[in-house]
């Protein structure tokens, strides 16, 4: 059961006033963020600070003691999954997604992650999938709605090997 808070968030999500979505879509990002409290997001920034300067091994260890801290943390895994799509570790970003969902199934940002990594898979129908399901959360949201026509397209175009006609 959701809070109230969430629920109205999640349908200002979904509002034509593109300044409500923005607010919503902030505030959600907050939350999840914040989840665990300063402790969890200074350690959430610092993996960032790591991750933008290149230590890429340093950010992943502070992001897996991180969750194995605090394995409930949907951001910590979401942000290793970042990482690891990052590295093109595209099977291990993709579990990482799966699990900020199992967390949080209205986790936009995993929903859209997941369907990133499997179209870097090439697994097209299953990149659409979570793509749509990132759409019924955030049905504003153009950049997943592009990614399924790309998806779509792809998938068409490996059930055409010849090519267009």
């Amino acid at each position: 059961m959701l809070s109230p808070a969430i629920e109205r968030l999640l349908q200002d999500l979904r509002d034509e006033d593109s300044n409500r979505r923005d607010a919503a879509t902030e505030a959600l990002w907050q939350m999840w963020f914040t989840q665990k409290g300063t402790r969890g997001l200074q350690r959430l920034r610092q993996s960032q600070v790591l991750l933008e300067g290149g230590h890429l091994a340093a950010a992943e260890e502070l992001l897996s003691r991180l969750i194995a801290d605090l394995p409930d943390f949907a951001e910590a895994w979401n942000r290793r999954a970042v990482l690891y799509f990052v590295q093109e570790r595209y099977e291990e970003a993709k579990t990482d997604c799966q699990r900020v969902v199992e967390l949080i199934p209205y986790h936009f940002g995993a929903l859209h992650g997941l369907g990133l990594c499997y179209a870097a898979l090439e697994q097209y129908r299953e990149a659409i999938q979570a793509f749509q399901q990132a759409l019924e959360v955030q049905p504003y949201a153009l950049a997943n709605q592009r990614l399924i026509l790309e998806c779509t397209l792809r998938l068409e175009d490996d059930s055409n090997p010849a090519g267009p006609a």
